[in-house]
């Protein structure tokens, strides 16, 4: 299925963006990675690299034109495929744009001063995913009257897929902050706004509605003294309250088990790096006044107490990638209608083989690899169940791009293997490893998790033996797997110990039939209960 490539926003201030150079052209195959053209903003000319494996089928701005941001750039997709329908969406869409870039320089022109003074920058809410809708910030890393430098960490955003450093691109004092810690709010509304220090921005703070609308801040917020007064609500690194730490340091120590109270960052104003919890030795004995701290710390995680009988409650506030899990599956639950297939399997021969292939120098194969390789093979077999339901047409993917669900801390991540079927068992092993680590440590890219044509559930490490899954449109199917049981079964017509899992298959019955998603649910059982075919 061809897919469309927009001009992407690669600074926080970038409005439209000219193509530089084109480095394919129309007509050239393209590779997840390689440059597709040069694209010039109001910073600096930046390489664009694509996300997407396919055939140039189109471009929409030439070399040396401009356009706004979300405008059509190019299409990708297979060698002869039609796209007159995506021409003349984007065409539509492109005459809405318009009119709605009009509306907004109007309501700019109408809303903001009309004249910013010098020096001054207003930072807005960044678009740091292509699903980005809103932003919440996680953490602020400055606090009003702090000088910024460019290329200094403003603030960590959370977006729907994960916690992100947001630099600023700009120099001066922050004179103001438009969202609060824990806040959210839309992209493009106002984060910041960076001056002189002593600056009264108060005015600017309150008609910027560019993006969203922002509530007029009171001007004792925002007017700064020539020696401003610390914030309260965004205290220093340096203070005992709160531990400043990236993301990436925070989830090392969490896995190791260490307190980051110990740590001694050597980050930016004392923030805690990766570097220094992976170097980080724990004491043998606390020092007095580090055991007081540490029971202070310990005691602020306890939960209250509550008598028998009494009714507590605790709210915990949605992340933006617990909103979106919510909104993608709910939208799935009550459009896709679904229906299981349940089968099970004997793993007598695959525990034997995973055990004969894991004997080799080297070498690591799971069950699940095994289970995500015969899936890949099956759905080459069976294409209609590696499809996409669409309102004119059912999509079949010839292509096998397997989803595997990982749990994340703030909810379920889905990387994407491209062309699982072309991958050996280990080549599986290795991917979903490295994956997975990318997801838990929320240095997983978008590009990393799109694209999937099938995907699979694997509860079976936490001992459940069978459940269903909520299909991860826009595929038709999603294979819930269990855990590997022992217990007493038939063979040969003998009551003998064996070994089984159960498996479901969760089908779209638009676009899959129960004999079709039988059929390969019968493929892969004899896959999977015969691996040495898998090597064929």
């Amino acid at each position: 299925m061809a897919t469309v490539i927009t001009m992407p926003r690669l600074s926080d201030t970038m409005t439209e963006g000219v193509v530089a150079a084109w480095l394919k052209k129309v007509g050239d195959t393209i590779k997840t990675g390689e440059i597709l053209a040069e694209i010039e903003t109001d910073k600096a000319t930046m390489e664009f690299e694509s996300f997407y494996d396919g055939v140039l089928l189109h471009i929409g701005i030439q070399q040396g034109e401009s356009a706004p941001v979300d405008s059509l750039l190019a299409i990708v997709g297979k060698q002869g495929e039609d796209i007159s329908a995506l021409l003349i969406g984007n065409t539509t869409a492109s005459a809405a744009e318009e009119v709605k870039t009009e509306t907004k320089t109007e309501t700019k022109t109408a809303s903001t001063p009309s004249e910013i003074p010098a020096g001054v920058k207003v930072v807005t809410m960044p678009r740091l995913s292509d699903t980005m809708t809103t932003g919440t910030v996680a953490t602020w890393l400055k606090k009003v009257g702090d000088t910024v430098k460019e290329g200094d960490i403003l603030a960590e955003i959370e977006t729907d897929k994960a916690t992100m450093e947001f630099e600023s691109f700009n120099s001066g004092n922050l004179l103001y902050i438009g969202v609060e810690e824990g806040g959210t709010a839309p992209v493009d509304t106002i984060l910041a706004i960076l001056g002189p220090a002593g600056m009264d921005v108060s005015g600017i703070a309150a008609s910027f509605t560019v993006g969203g609308t922002v509530e007029a801040p009171k001007v004792e917020d925002v007017k700064q003294d020539t020696n401003p007064t610390p914030n309260t609500q965004h205290p220093s690194p340096n203070t005992n309250d709160r531990i400043f730490a990236s993301p990436l340091a925070k989830k090392i120590a969490s896995d190791k088990g260490l307190n980051l109270s110990q740590v001694k960052g050597t980050g930016e104003n004392g923030r805690i790096t990766k570097s220094d919890v992976e170097n980080f030795t724990p004491s043998a004995v606390s020092t007095p006044v580090q055991a007081v701290t540490d029971a202070a710390n310990a005691v602020s995680t306890v939960k209250p107490f509550v008598p028998a009988g009494e009714m507590f409650q605790e709210e915990i506030k949605n992340s933006q990638m617990r909103k979106t899990i919510a909104r993608r599956l709910s939208e799935s639950k009550f459009t896709a209608p679904h229906y299981y297939l349940t089968i099970e399997l004997d793993m007598d021969n695959a525990i034997a083989s995973r055990n004969t292939i894991n004997s080799l120098p080297e070498t690591k194969v799971s069950f699940n690899d095994m289970v995500i390789k015969a899936s890949a093979m099956a759905l080459k077999k069976h294409p209609q169940v590696n499809s996409q339901w669409r309102e004119d047409a059912m999509v079949i993917n010839h292509h096998v791009n397997i989803g595997v669900a990982v749990a994340v801390e703030d909810g379920l991540m889905v990387p994407v293997l491209k062309f699982t079927d072309q991958m050996s068992l280990t080549q599986i092993g290795v991917s979903v490893k490295d994956l997975a680590g990318k997801a838990k440590s929320k240095k997983i890219q978008p590009a990393e998790m799109e694209g999937s044509t099938f995907t699979i559930s694997n509860l079976g490490m936490f001992g459940i033996q069978s459940f269903t899954s909520i299909i991860n449109q826009p595929n038709s199917a999603i294979l819930s797997v269990g855990a590997i049981v022992e217990k007493p079964v038939v063979k040969k017509g003998q009551i003998v110990v064996g070994n089984t899992m159960t498996v479901t298959l969760a089908c779209d019955h638009r676009t899959v039939d129960g004999a079709t998603g039988a059929q390969f649910l019968q493929t892969f059982k004899a896959f999977m209960e015969n691996p040495v075919t898998m090597l064929a």
